[in-house]
């Protein structure tokens, strides 16, 4: 009878662990995604920055020869990604797409003025730097207007640091959870376990030597789980960035790949961790209570 009850014990302790393993697993990548988007923010960042268009109006008396000129020019300055001459029959284009193909039947002639649209290095993105740069191109003779979208900038980098937060707190709930789960994993493991641990305390076992099978169980199990969820993480990668070029080109894969061995790293570091801090709790516990 008493061997049958062992058993009981030792099965529910077998699918405990299985279970654990699983859901720490699952909890790890989720930990993993929200850190390779956080290592991979400034990116992201600086591409929708780097996507946000200028626009330098040019006089009506600028002729397009000195309109390309100046492109050609802008092109060179530092701030300068890539800089892109809009004649007025291009620009006449674009507002037929936006306005519909009757829009310029109301004027005597075209009042599109030809255009460059500057895509600025993201750097240079920031409220005050804009401010520098619209300065240093209002300078020029040929500018009449330069026209760009304050609030975008303001709302890109306000809201980039609140990602920043979010991540950040969901990060440190997810490391909460997968310490809950692994506490209850190794609490079981020791109460199946409690009346050998029990006799060893009584014959003079150091707490190091009782805890040592412990803590490479915890080892394993953090490895075993670090490694599903790198698996899973890099295939979920994997397969998104095949069906998009935009997020091949925005993750950097030596932080991906620093993620993910971290994965392994982290779910080590908190099943060591956690047996540490339920093995000092359990351990030594009264005689009356190994019996509860």
């Amino acid at each position: 009878m008493a061997k049958k009850a062992k058993n009981i014990v030792y099965k529910r302790l077998i699918r405990s662990y299985v279970t654990s393993v699983i859901s720490i697993s699952l909890v790890l990548v989720l930990v993993a995604a929200a850190a390779v988007f956080a290592a991979n923010a400034g990116s992201v960042a600086r591409w929708f920055k780097e996507n946000m268009a200028v626009s330098v109006l040019l006089k009506q008396s600028t002729t397009e020869k000195e309109g390309r000129a100046l492109a050609d020019a802008l092109a060179a300055r530092p701030y300068v990604k890539e800089s892109r001459f809009i004649s007025k029959e291009e620009g006449a284009e674009e507002m037929k797409g936006l306005l519909g193909e009757d829009f310029l039947s109301v004027f005597e002639s075209s009042p599109i003025p030809i255009s460059i649209d500057l895509k600025l290095d993201g750097d240079f993105i920031t409220a005050d730097s804009l401010e520098v740069i619209k300065a240093d191109l209002l300078a020029d003779r040929h500018v009449e207007e330069v026209v760009y979208q304050e609030s975008l900038v303001e709302a890109l980098n306000a809201n980039l640091r609140r990602i920043s937060l979010v991540l950040g707190i969901v990060i440190l709930l997810l490391l909460v959870i997968s310490f809950a789960l692994i506490s209850n994993t190794v609490r079981l493991n020791i109460y199946a376990r409690r009346f050998t641990i029990h006799t060893m305390s009584l014959v003079g076992a150091k707490r190091s030597f009782i805890a040592r099978p412990f803590l490479w169980q915890a080892v394993i199990q953090g490895a075993v789980a670090g490694i599903i969820a790198a698996v899973l993480l890099y295939a979920g990668l994997h397969w998104a960035g095949r069906g998009s070029d935009l997020l091949a080109s925005l993750l950097d894969m030596r932080l991906v790949w620093l993620v993910l061995v971290g994965t392994i790293l982290l779910g080590i570091a908190i099943c060591v961790v956690s047996t540490l801090f339920v093995v000092r709790r359990v351990a030594y516990v009264s005689k009356d209570d190994l019996y509860y």
